[in-house]
């Protein structure tokens, strides 16, 4: 190119809106786009990427019927989560009331012990065996059904559940529902919450 030819970076459009989930009933992504409005020109900047891509679940067919709860890992975060959860529920008046169920741990991957950031330390509480709490409240409390996905209702009596950690999805497992409750009793670092 010629030396006094002005350089033009790439220049692109505004991210698209997210799409629906790539497939229903499955941990899965959607994707957003955004195109090339300018070519880079002269040794200009490159573009940047244009797609991006984000995990997703949709609880619902497209013909509009509930999938199956054993399809269906259970999202699950640190209960600490829920105080945070809770305060901004009350304030916009949309508190319902929730429920906990127990479960007993009998799988977890070992991507739950490699995690080092600071927002999965709750992770590395999770063991075989154990009992855990996982709190339904709004607004992972479905409106149309009443529960939290991946809670195990509607399941067969020491039936295998699947779940996965929210922020490392490389930690997930196995887990029997043992029972409902109106509120949990776990210790702090045994309770966890549904997404």
């Amino acid at each position: 190119y010629h030396p006094l030819a002005p350089v033009i970076p790439c220049v692109v459009s505004e991210w698209s809106v997210w799409s629906v989930c790539a497939e229903p009933c499955k941990t899965t992504y959607r994707v957003r786009r955004r195109h090339i409005i300018q070519e880079p020109r002269n040794g200009g900047e490159a573009c940047p990427p244009l797609e991006e891509r984000a995990g997703c679940v949709e609880y619902w067919t497209q013909q509009g019927t509930e999938c199956k709860q054993s399809l269906i890992p259970a999202l699950i975060t640190t209960g600490g989560f829920g105080k945070a959860r809770k305060k901004r529920a009350a304030a916009d008046g949309n508190e319902r009331a929730g429920y906990c169920v127990e479960f007993q741990l009998l799988a977890i991957t070992l991507g739950c012990l490699q995690s080092h950031h600071s927002y999965t330390h709750w992770m590395q509480y999770l063991r075989e065996g154990h009992t855990v709490c996982v709190e339904c409240q709004h607004p992972a409390l479905d409106s149309r059904s009443l529960h939290c996905y991946g809670d195990g209702s509607g399941s067969k009596k020491n039936q295998l559940l699947h779940w996965q950690a929210v922020g490392n999805p490389r930690c997930k497992g196995t887990w029997k529902r043992i029972r409902q409750l109106d509120t949990c009793s776990c210790p702090s670092v045994h309770s966890f919450l549904f997404i």
